[in-house]
């Protein structure tokens, strides 16, 4: 077996009027997430981290945002599509490590409900997803409440053609 780890960051601007999605959970506040797509910066770190463990670019490179199919379109799409590149090269996730950096809301109350909701897509047990949530103490566009941001790790088990 080979072990790959793959690192991904997303981050966006809020903005008045929009949803704030966050690990398919849609958080109530006044500001959401500006995206192409609905601007999960969850879902989008965690493609990217799987990706890069897979050697198969970045999330730009399968979902660009310059094509009107994503605008607006659910991360959980991402997610699924990833998931299934994983499959058809007979890996596993191991597992996910996230880090959501955000000054307000506090989602810490929402954070069972987005592993579940990663658990679901990736088909792995929501006890292999760990997802912590902190701000930036007020510091940078972050915390004066202008944007957010997420970072993954991930860790990917590879079957080679000898095992």
């Amino acid at each position: 077996m080979t072990y790959r780890i793959g690192q991904g960051f997303d981050v966006h601007a809020l903005a008045a009027g929009i949803p704030l999605t966050i690990g398919g959970v849609e958080i109530p506040h006044s500001m959401g997430s500006q995206g192409h797509s609905d601007g999960d910066v969850l879902y989008h770190a965690i493609v990217d981290a799987l990706l890069g463990a897979l050697s198969l670019g970045d999330i730009g490179t399968h979902f660009p945002s310059d094509d009107e199919r994503w605008r607006g379109a659910s991360s959980h799409i991402f997610l699924a599509h990833t998931s299934r590149l994983i499959s058809d090269r007979s890996c596993k996730i191991e597992n996910i490590d996230a880090t959501i950096i955000l000054q307000e809301p506090k989602i810490g109350s929402y954070i069972d409900t987005m592993r579940l909701n990663i658990s679901r897509i990736l088909d792995m047990g929501a006890d292999r997803i760990s997802i912590k949530a902190t701000t930036t103490d007020f510091l940078g566009f972050i915390g004066e409440g202008r944007g957010l941001a997420a970072s993954a790790v991930v860790l990917i088990v590879e079957r080679s053609s000898h095992d």
